[in-house]
């Protein structure tokens, strides 16, 4: 599966809509393939660990159905006070996460993979560091009631109402979204992808 410009095609093993707008942004043309790879940390797995495994497992699943495409495979994971925060799994859950970051600096982690021919070509994390404004009850309670969290690592979107929670951020504000665009552009050039 090659384009008119005789590259391979570039594939995203992701159904976020977040992380189709981003690459969208950057001008890549790419086709977006589910991986429908199961989300499961291991006992005692650290969140970038978990995250790259993530990434990686992504990107080889989709990797077999399209073989002569680079797939790019993504993970974003939220660590505060030393615990891994993924997507809520009910609104007490992202209730008890959002009280858990009120107030507080955490870290935001996407790791990401390149894989073509079911090989890993690249694989890295970048991190960001968010902290948090003092949250109200009632602001947690009106915030899950949105619908907003339910879909996102740590119960929060930057790119929606849960940017107003943030009072200070370190790091790439797209690696919160879900996709650090800098950083996969340049290891897709490592990789011999070439825009056209």
């Amino acid at each position: 599966m090659t384009s008119s410009c005789n590259r391979p095609a570039l594939i995203l093993a992701s159904a976020s809509p977040r992380r189709r707008q981003l690459l969208a942004a950057a001008k890549l043309s790419f086709e977006a393939a589910e991986s429908a790879i199961a989300e499961l940390r291991r006992d005692g797995e650290g969140a970038r660990d978990y995250a790259l495994r993530m990434a990686s497992e992504k990107a080889l699943a989709v990797s077999s159905s399209f073989p002569h495409a680079l797939v790019i495979g993504a993970d974003t994971v939220v660590e505060c006070m030393g615990e891994v925060l993924e997507k809520p799994a009910d609104g007490d859950d992202a209730r008890r996460m959002l009280t858990m970051l009120s107030g507080r600096t955490h870290t935001v982690i996407t790791a990401f993979a390149i894989a073509r021919g079911r090989e890993v070509l690249t694989l890295d994390a970048v991190e960001s560091t968010v902290t948090f404004r003092a949250l109200s009850a009632a602001e947690i309670n009106d915030y899950i009631a949105s619908g907003e969290p339910f879909d996102k690592a740590g119960a929060y979107g930057i790119q929606g109402a849960g940017g107003g929670f943030i009072s200070s951020l370190d790091g790439p504000r797209d690696n919160v979204m879900g996709l650090p665009v800098a950083e996969v552009l340049a290891a897709l050039r490592r990789v011999g992808f070439v825009r056209c």
